[in-house]
């Protein structure tokens, strides 16, 4: 929700619109966003089962992957500037595409590495309270 909000607000801001390619880049997003997220998750859930609680679990598994995570994801951001920038022939095409995942990746970037600690946390902690209060048959 993140990336697609942020890739939103890019493209209202550079003028663009909701089109095909736009909508494309959309997919794109959801795609790295849920990479960045499942390494943070996949190292939290490695720490909890060492014996670390939830919280330090979660802050640790960011702080860890916080540099493949900003080194991919900038490499990527990179990579579409100069379609941002483009000029000539078929260059709408390729600026909408570029400012949406430039834009969203920033986003994704930035917010996931703070809000996917958060979430994993209170995940957690509804997955317990289930446990505890909901009968199994």
């Amino acid at each position: 929700p993140l990336s697609v909000l942020s890739a939103v607000v890019g493209v209202w801001l550079s003028g663009g619109d909701n089109n095909i390619f736009t909508q494309i880049s959309l997919f794109v997003l959801a795609g790295l966003a849920s990479k960045n997220a499942i390494l943070i998750v996949e190292f939290a859930r490695e720490l909890e089962h060492r014996g670390c609680d939830t919280w330090h679990a979660a802050v640790t598994a960011s702080r860890m992957r916080l540099r493949p995570i900003l080194m991919t994801s900038f490499a990527f951001i990179m990579g579409v500037v100069p379609m941002v920038f483009s000029s000539g022939a078929g260059s709408e095409m390729r600026s909408d595409i570029g400012v949406a995942v430039f834009s969203g990746m920033l986003g994704v970037t930035f917010f996931g590495l703070f809000f996917t600690p958060i979430f994993y946390v209170l995940l957690r902690k509804l997955e317990g309270y289930r446990k505890l209060y909901v009968p199994t048959h």
